[in-house]
C-alpha cells in the first residue's frame, strides 16, 4: 500500500504520535499551532497551502487547515501476527471475513484499539484494505492495531488453531446468544458483512457460532457496532 494523505486534528495528532506522519500540510496563519510545532520537534518538513490546496488533498473533507502525508501501515502475515500476540497470556485476534466498506473498518479498527484486540486478519482480496478513509474514520487507531492480510481465510483458520486459537464466528443463524462462551484463552472472533455475513466453509471451520440477541424491530446491526458490543463482552468476561 502506497502512503496516502489524512486529514483533521485528531488523525494528524495521532499520526504524530505515532511516528507515521511524513510531511504537514496546513495554513499559514496556523504557524503557531501545536500540531506545527510538534511535527517541527520530530524534523518533519511543514508546507503552507491555500484552503484550495488543502481541500484538493484531502479529497474534499473537513480538514481543519490541516492535511498530512501518512506513512502506509505495515501489513503482517498470519504467523508475524500470532507470535507478536504470544506476549498475551489471552491473545484476541479479529477476523474480518468480506468488509467491504471503509468507513466500517475505521470504526472497527478504534473498537480494536479500544479493547486491546491483539491484531486484525482480513482477506488479501474481497476485503477493503487498509486506506486513506479507513485511518481517517479510525482517528490513528489504524497506526497501533497490527493487520495481517491471508489468501484464504479457512487456511488462517486452521493455522490459528495449531496455535491453540479457540475461532468463535458471530452469525444471526447461531443458536447459541454471545454470552454463553467462555473466552479464556486465545480466542479468534470471525465477524462478517453486513449484506452477505460469514461463508458457509468459514462457518463450517468455526468451533462456536454465537449471535447478538436483538429486541428490536430490526434484525442486524452494523459489522462494527456488532464487534464493538462483543469484543466489550469479551474483555469484561475475562475479568
Amino acid at each position: 500500500m502506497a502512503d496516502y494523505y489524512v486529514y483533521g486534528r485528531n488523525t494528524i495528532r495521532e499520526c504524530l504520535r505515532s511516528h507515521t506522519a511524513l510531511k504537514l500540510f496546513t495554513r499559514a496563519r496556523f504557524q503557531g499551532d501545536e500540531l506545527v510545532k510538534e511535527a517541527f520537534r520530530q524534523g518533519i518538513e511543514v508546507l503552507y497551502k491555500e484552503d484550495k490546496e488543502l481541500d484538493r488533498l484531502a479529497g474534499k473533507g473537513n480538514h481543519q487547515g490541516f492535511v498530512c502525508l501518512a506513512k502506509s501501515p505495515e501489513l503482517l502475515t498470519l504467523k508475524t501476527l500470532i507470535d507478536r500476540a504470544k506476549s498475551n497470556e489471552n491473545p484476541l485476534l479479529l477476523i474480518l471475513d468480506g468488509i467491504e466498506d471503509p468507513a466500517n473498518l475505521g470504526a472497527i479498527l478504534r473498537s480494536c484499539d479500544a479493547f486491546g484486540v491483539d491484531g486484525v486478519v482480513i482477506k488479501n482480496s474481497g476485503n477493503v484494505t487498509l486506506n486513506a478513509t479507513v485511518a481517517k474514520v479510525s482517528t490513528g487507531a489504524i497506526a497501533y492495531v497490527p493487520v495481517a492480510g491471508v489468501s484464504n481465510l479457512s487456511q488462517a483458520l486452521s493455522e490459528l488453531k495449531d496455535h491453540g486459537y479457540w475461532i468463535v464466528a458471530s452469525d444471526g443463524s447461531a443458536k447459541q446468544t454471545y454470552d454463553e462462551v467462555d473466552y479464556k484463552g486465545p480466542i479468534g472472533l470471525i465477524v462478517g458483512s453486513e449484506g452477505f455475513g460469514i461463508s458457509k466453509l468459514v462457518l463450517q471451520r468455526s468451533d462456536f457460532v454465537v449471535k447478538i440477541p436483538m429486541y428490536g424491530h430490526v434484525n442486524s446491526l452494523n459489522a462494527s457496532v456488532a464487534t464493538g458490543v462483543l469484543l466489550s463482552h469479551i474483555v469484561l468476561s475475562r475479568k
